[in-house]
């Protein structure tokens, strides 16, 4: 029971926190392949009417996100009863075979059905927050959720990558890479992936836990509690303006081409990559979770202000690695969080995060392309192509005022 002991028993957790890694990175490697052409193939149904694609791909986005929204509660209260394992490894499964059905969509109509379908599967993510929740101690959640970012960011990196090569072949064959790309996930998990919560900590599944609403019921159970939820939903809300507009804003902007966007884009996953992944554990180590979030969240505020007052590219790419750094705040905000409940309500918890980031995936992009429209079109008084990330950077100061309050009740560090 000394040293040996010790280190022996952290190798099934490090092993289980490389599994989650690799089952994230391949399922957001899997999203990133079809980003580059599931445009492009909206717009091949749409006979070349790229007006009316743009339409039919916003409703599916939509779509995608009230899926998220729905489903996400639902598998985490499953895997508070079933356990976590189950529900990962349906999802790498489910994905697989959805992205196999969007291959072969013969018209629009199936497409739209396999991005529904995906938005379902998709829910996982909940299921691998609480995953690492049940495997890590509390005071080492913010670095492990920080490397969950990290999977994201490395995922992202290589996904449009290899998706922009595939499609360059055929459109349709990053579809069949990422389908590979899930059931090879889900087949490594089978034989890989130990379960993480004990038949003892399981929690009975019930529909008033499960559905959206019920799920944030939880979140009401403490107060510090439901500040942190709306420090996180500020955040998911305030994101939504880099998938929104950022491509729109800098090629309107700064006129940037599609080479440009994909080196921006590349560069803001690597340094993203490198703070969750590389920074995060030592600097919580040194300064602790309650200043590593409020840091963070300053930093994407800073940020966004960055974006949206540049005038040159240069200076756009200048706010890249200030915003990198916002990476450290979800992290260090799920940790203060999860040490509010229980271990059989992990997974409700992080389907309730899920359910907050969906609703924000409904109203994020309408009203970031809203005011990116609005001052910049022929009957603006005031030009400012900027606005979106100007509106950003304000809701992450009050993430900012809401988190310090918050933490100062509980300040755990």
């Amino acid at each position: 029971m000394t040293i040996a002991s010790a280190s022996t028993s952290t190798q099934p957790r490090q092993a289980a926190i490389r599994f989650i890694f690799m089952t994230v990175v391949l399922d957001v490697l899997s999203f990133g392949i079809v980003i580059p052409v599931l445009p492009k193939l909206v717009e091949d149904f749409m006979s070349g009417d790229t007006a009316q694609a743009a339409s039919i791909y916003g409703f599916m986005g939509m779509a995608w996100a009230l899926m998220q929204f729905v489903c996400s509660p639902i598998q985490g209260a499953l895997s508070d009863r079933f356990g976590r394992r189950p529900i990962v490894l349906l999802s790498n499964l489910g994905l697989g075979l959805d992205y196999i059905f969007m291959a072969l969509a013969p018209s629009i109509t199936w497409l739209f059905v396999g991005r529904i379908i995906s938005g379902i599967a998709a829910s996982s993510f909940s299921t691998a927050g609480a995953y690492i929740a049940d495997v890590t101690p509390p005071e080492k959640r913010a670095a492990s959720f920080g490397m969950i970012g990290a999977a994201f960011g490395l995922g992202f990196i290589l996904g449009p990558a290899l998706g922009g090569l595939l499609g360059v072949v055929d459109p349709r064959l990053p579809f069949w890479g990422a389908a590979a790309t899930s059931l090879v996930n889900a087949c490594y998990g089978f034989f890989v992936l130990p379960e993480s919560l004990p038949r003892e900590k399981r929690m009975n599944f019930s529909w008033k836990r499960a559905n959206p609403i019920g799920s944030f019921r939880l979140l009401r159970s403490h107060r510090e509690l439901l500040s942190l939820a709306a420090v996180v939903f500020l955040g998911y809300l305030g994101h939504a303006v880099l998938p929104s507009v950022a491509v729109l804003y800098v090629g309107y902007r700064y006129g940037w081409d599609t080479k440009a966007v994909g080196f921006m884009l590349a560069g803001a996953g690597v340094t993203a990559m490198i703070v969750q992944g590389l920074l995060m554990r030592p600097l919580i180590a040194r300064f602790g979770e309650r200043k590593t979030l409020l840091t963070g969240l300053l930093s994407g505020a800073l940020g966004f202000a960055v974006y949206g007052v540049a005038t040159d590219g240069w200076i756009y790419c200048a706010g890249i690695p200030i915003m990198a750094f916002w990476g450290l705040a979800g992290p260090s905000a799920q940790a203060f969080m999860s040490r509010r409940v229980s271990s059989s309500e992990q997974g409700q918890l992080q389907g309730a995060i899920a359910g907050l980031s969906g609703i924000a995936g409904l109203i994020g992009p309408g009203l970031f392309t809203q005011a990116f429209a609005l001052f910049i079109g022929a009957q603006a008084s005031w030009h400012l192509p900027g606005a979106p990330f100007l509106l950003a950077s304000l809701l992450l100061f009050v993430g900012i005022a809401i988190a310090w309050r918050a933490t100062r009740v509980t300040r755990v560090t």
